[in-house]
């Protein structure tokens, strides 16, 4: 410093005044290659120790903390610029990567694993008989030979913008995609991408899948031209009824070759290919019809004028397309087999079982199966040809469906197991008496069995004489089929909603599709609780002959309900298991399973006395447990429109049912005699019982558990045939929350069980007919011997 004497060498330096007295030894300085890599001083050198030690400020906590802050958002701005940068880039460098490693499917290829043929084997292993496609050895058009108002329906319903994106459509993923996240459902493919999807037959929900098919997409737009690709996808995407290709789905779904097809009628078929497994469902194939309608109209491919005068072109029946191979009523088990591949329950469809050639199990037992053709057949020989027959058999330890027999003309005529509802008759009473024990009755309690009677506002009758009298016993009044006990109570008791509830908890559907028409089953007007005639099968106790079965199968199987099916397993053509039925049962009539089974095996003990006083009891002294009924035809006291039979053992539960197409019309046996419940139903029953369980070891009914009362008194023997307006065991019908007045009243015509002053009050009751049944009131029994 100026003023000061240069030091000479190894001298120390002193101290001035103007020096701290605290000042640092001097250090050895460090060479640069010494320093490490942390080293702050690294590239600035160490500061003149006075600068340092006495100048640098100090921050305070304030300014620190907004030193971090500013350092934090530095590097939330960095990783932000980085990660734009990979998400502009990255798919940019994936689809590059990808391209040359994956190939499109060419539609020649595709097209020979489609149409493979289905082989179902009955529950042995025999072979049944096999399913064929209706498009095997087809040849592959052209883009010429393919009609415009084709190419526009399937444009309108898949992918409007086709010609106008590059093999997938940008919007509709970044669409997709918002919806998924926020919790929807949605696809975003183009036309293109579900060529890819289809053909290769991964429809996995997965991002990786998702994105080799966008590249698959992307090139084959770019190695071949949007005509090629649409023609490709016509030739191959699956539509349905089991057709590959739109010239086999405009066989199966018109019987028309594709050129002759309608534009209102392809916008039909095109509209199936969202969901090809639900064409049978008419509400969903009509909506789908008018939403490609409506893509036409907006893409001016039709004109207001044609849009406005189209009604919805009805497909032909399911059973009048489908090309040959089994017949009778096994080309109906197999229509049951593809309607159970296409269902959640299986989840295979369709579609991917052509394209395997899968082999199906069924449930069906050859031997039973047999045996309900001989049954049918030896019962109904020289029988009225209009007559009309179904029966069905379901194990009740599984809920296999042993024996299907719903008509002898197959696909040609109408499924009366599955594909109508009747009212059940009689047969209906035990869902009342399973009412009557979850509120606390038992099989011995007692009600009014004498007729006539005025319950609850309604004159009722029963449909034989009768000495229970008036404390009639609920296990007497179901052996004898009293119609004043049941409904007695039912509109002073449990309520109608209570049996309803009974009977879809043993298995009667609550909504069933007929003539593909979804309908609601036991439900009144408008959707409200049915009226009292379900007690005794009438009116709004409408049911399909199939879930008779199954419902009495839920008291066999001690009340576990499992639901009825038609394949065990599915095997790929490596016998490589594609499904295995996985048996789920559960109690039907109450959570817990010993209150279910206690209430079923009383229901058991109460029905099983019936088929032998019926005259229809089982061979061999094999136990069997079942219900009659008959449905009286309407405006007549002396003939029957319906006549039932349904019964079951431990090992095999069965229903038949007996009517005509024309529902309000008297069926009679070849003698002319009214048919009943014991008589041409009954017969069949007790042959196919017998012949089926031939050889199976016979077992016997569980002792069942008392419930409520469980021990009648004897009959009191009191007259029945006289009339009587005394009340009941039961309380007043004007006792707050019973039902009253569920029948009005009319003087002007007689109306079967119900006496000539009291009419049906169901004013909204379709027409007769297949599907559906004649309006009328109630079974009816004039012989004793027939529970009715």
């Amino acid at each position: 410093r100026p003023g000061m004497p240069p030091r000479k060498p190894g001298e120390e330096r002193t101290t001035g005044s103007c020096r701290r007295s605290n000042r640092r030894p001097q250090r050895e300085p460090d060479l640069l290659t010494h320093r490490e890599p942390d080293d702050e001083f690294l590239l600035a050198g160490e500061p003149d120790d006075d600068e340092y030690y006495d100048d640098e400020p100090e921050l305070t906590e304030e300014e620190e903390r907004r030193l971090r802050k500013k350092k934090i958002w530095k590097r939330v701005r960095i990783g932000a610029f980085v990660a734009l940068g990979l998400m502009i880039l990255g798919p940019v460098i994936a689809v590059a990567v990808a391209y040359p490693l994956v190939e499109w499917p060419k539609p020649n290829e595709v097209a020979e694993l489609q149409d493979k043929t289905i082989t179902l084997l009955y529950s042995d292993g025999s072979e049944m008989g096999k399913i064929t496609s209706p498009g095997q050895n087809r040849t592959m058009l052209t883009y010429e030979e393919i009609p415009d108002p084709v190419k526009k329906a399937v444009m309108a319903a898949e992918d409007a913008d086709f010609y106008d994106n590059p093999g997938f459509d940008a919007k509709a993923i970044v669409r997709a995609v918002w919806i998924q996240a926020t919790g929807g459902s949605s696809g975003g493919s183009g036309l293109t991408q579900q060529y890819i999807k289809k053909a290769t037959g991964n429809e996995d929900p997965t991002l990786t899948r998702k994105f080799t098919e966008l590249v698959k997409a992307f090139k084959m737009s770019n190695e071949s031209d949007h005509n090629t690709i649409l023609t490709a996808y016509l030739n191959t995407v699956y539509f349905g009824r089991g057709s590959n290709g739109m010239k086999a789905a405009a066989q199966v779904y018109y019987n028309k070759d594709m050129k002759d097809l309608t534009p209102s009628e392809a916008a039909l078929i095109a509209g199936m290919i969202q969901t090809p497994s639900w064409s049978e469902d008419e509400a969903y194939a009509k909506k789908r019809w008018e939403f490609v309608m409506k893509q036409m109209l907006q893409k001016n491919w039709i004109d207001q004028a044609y849009f406005d005068a189209q009604q919805f072109p009805k497909p032909l029946a399911f059973e009048d397309t489908q090309p040959g191979g089994l017949e009778g009523p096994l080309a109906r088990v197999s229509q049951q087999v593809q309607n159970e591949i296409d269902s959640e329950m299986v989840g295979i469809t369709m579609e991917k079982a052509q394209k395997v050639g899968v082999t199906i199990h069924t449930t069906i037992d050859p031997k039973m199966q047999k045996a309900a053709t001989d049954a049918v057949n030896a019962v109904m020989e020289g029988q009225d040809p209009e007559l009309r027959t179904s029966l069905s058999a379901i194990e009740p330890q599984s809920g296999a469906v042993k024996a299907y027999y719903p008509g002898k003309d197959g696909l040609k005529g109408i499924d009366y197991a599955k594909g109508t509802i009747q009212e059940a008759g009689s047969s209906f009473k035990p869902f009342d008496l399973v009412a009557a024990l979850k509120m606390g009755k038992g099989i011995g309690d007692t009600y009014d069995g004498t007729s006539p009677r005025t319950i609850a506002g309604v004159p009722i009758r029963n449909a034989s004489n009768s000495t229970c009298g008036k404390q009639c016993p609920i296990k007497q009044a179901m052996k004898e089929s009293l119609n004043t006990v049941f409904y007695d109570m039912v509109a002073n008791d449990t309520g109608t909603k209570a049996v309803a509830d009974a009977a879809h908890a043993a298995g009667i559907q609550k909504t069933v599709t007929i003539g593909g028409k979804q309908q609601a089953t036991l439900v009144g007007e408008g959707g409200n609780a049915p009226n009292a005639g379900i007690s005794i099968g009438a009116d709004n106790a409408q049911v399909r002959p199939f879930d008779m079965a199954s419902a009495y199968a839920t008291f066999a199987a001690r009340g576990m309900y499992r639901e009825p099916f038609f394949i065990t397993k599915v095997v790929g053509p490596s016998g490589d298991i594609l499904y295995q039925h996985a048996d789920k049962a559960v109690p039907a009539f109450d959570p817990v399973e010993d209150k279910s089974r206690d209430i079923a095996d009383n229901v058991t003990e109460t029905l099983k006395d019936i088929p032998g006083y019926s005259k229809i009891p089982c061979a061999a002294n094999r136990e069997c447990a079942g219900k009659t009924g008959t449905h009286e035809l309407a405006g007549s006291t002396s003939q029957n429109s319906k006549a039932w039979m349904v019964g079951y053992t431990p090992q095999l539960s069965a229903s038949v049912w007996v009517g005509k197409d024309a529902g309000n019309v008297a069926i009679k046996d070849k003698a002319g005699n009214p048919i009943f419940g014991g008589s041409v139903p009954g017969q069949i029953w007790k042959r196919f019982m017998d012949a089926a369980l031939q050889g199976v070891q016979p077992e016997k009914f569980p002792k069942p558990k008392p419930l409520g009362n469980f021990n009648p008194p004897k009959p009191s023997n009191t007259p029945s045939n006289t009339p009587s307006n005394t009340p009941s065991n039961t309380p007043p019908s004007s006792e707050p929350g019973r039902p009253t007045n569920t029948r009005p009243t009319k003087t002007s015509e007689p109306c079967g069980i119900f006496p000539p002053c009291a009419t049906n009050p169901s004013t909204s009751t379709p027409k007769p007919g297949p599907g559906n049944p004649d309006p009328g009131t109630g079974d009816a029994i004039r012989n004793p011997e027939d529970t009715g």
